[in-house]
């Protein structure tokens, strides 16, 4: 669907996005919980860093709410159009919020480093 070199192909295969060929999740299933977020010290493939400095991925946190308030927002519009109650359109965001939490908390990682490291074609 993306092709290498393209931001979005980093972000949808969990890819290094400095040469898109490392893996950058330990786990590839979003939904394992324990490990969810573990990510390699480092690419298999170009050696690239993932943690850049101390603490760099405190900034994915901005990344993660602007996600979740557009899930929100996104959650109510289709409850508003199904002319659903309100006491239901908030049980429906917060169960969803809830179940995409750990989808929410990869994105946001590999969103917020891609934002920062560019693709390199030759490595």
């Amino acid at each position: 669907m993306f092709k290498k070199g393209n931001k979005l192909y980093s972000i949808f295969n969990n890819k290094c996005p400095k040469c898109h060929e490392g893996e950058f999740f330990i786990n590839s299933s979003p939904f394992k919980i324990k490990n969810n977020i573990k990510i390699y010290e480092k690419c298999s493939n170009c050696d690239l860093k993932y943690m850049i400095e101390p603490s760099f991925f405190y900034g994915a946190m901005y990344v993660s709410y602007a996600l979740t308030v557009a899930f929100a927002i996104a959650i109510f519009v289709i409850c508003h159009l199904l002319n659903l109650s309100l006491i239901t359109t908030l049980v429906a965001i917060l169960v969803t919020l809830v179940l995409l939490t750990p989808l929410t908390m990869r994105i946001s990682r590999i969103l917020y480093i891609n934002m920062f490291v560019h693709y390199e074609k030759e490595v």
